[in-house]
């Protein structure tokens, strides 16, 4: 048993925690899956798309921009989201990697 973690996250894992603490709730995804590569969305595009009150939506996109999952940008007086696929790109990454290095070579008992 590793009990070094069991009082606190490693440096890189609360980076991970934050990401998948954003990614644990459907309608983030359902937010994440509305934007085309590259594409940005304003608040607006994004109610009009969902179920949620805008209340909630922005509540979503704050969760979201909070973990770096989505930049923000101020263009006059819209705010547009654009979704950073290299932020989840790399914390699935370190994920796999430390499974790889803690348990990937050992043999099933």
């Amino acid at each position: 048993m590793k009990t070094g973690y069991s009082r606190k996250l490693p440096g890189a894992w609360r980076r991970i925690s934050k990401v998948f603490m954003a990614l644990g709730h459907e309608h983030r995804h359902r937010i994440l899956l509305l934007f085309d590569p590259g594409e940005k969305l304003n608040v607006t595009q994004i109610v009009e798309a969902s179920t949620l009150s805008r209340s909630a939506v922005v509540h979503h996109l704050k969760a979201l921009h909070d973990a770096k999952i989505l930049r923000r940008r101020k263009e006059g007086k819209e705010v547009f989201y654009q979704l950073d696929a290299k932020v989840l790109e790399a914390s699935l990454q370190d994920v796999l990697d430390y499974i790889r290095e803690n348990y990937g070579n050992r043999e099933e008992s």
